[in-house]
């Protein structure tokens, strides 16, 4: 199970981080980068169903433009959620005033 794991892990990192639209390569794969190496099957299984969604609906969700459908308001969702506004503090990317 280590190896479907591992390979499921590689897989996700390149999905993270090609998703066509910068800002959603930006967070997504500072992301997965931080914490894809702890995550549980479970936890993969809701991070590979966020990227298989369109990256405008994906990053509305993830900044707030838009609510979270019941099926995508995961535990993962909620720290994406919440890293993205720490890397966008961390990294200057944030609102400007």
């Amino acid at each position: 199970m280590t190896d479907t794991l591992d390979t499921q892990r590689k897989k996700l990192r390149i999905r993270a981080w090609r998703r066509g639209f910068k800002e959603a390569d930006l967070i997504l794969g500072r992301f997965c980068d931080d914490y894809i190496d702890s995550m549980d099957a479970e936890a993969l299984d809701a991070f590979e169903a966020l990227l298989d969604e369109h990256d405008q609906d994906l990053y509305g969700w993830i900044i707030g433009r838009e609510p979270v459908p019941e099926a995508f308001d995961t535990p993962v969702m909620k720290q994406l959620q919440a890293y993205r506004v720490d890397a966008d503090a961390a990294y200057g990317d944030g609102p400007k005033a």
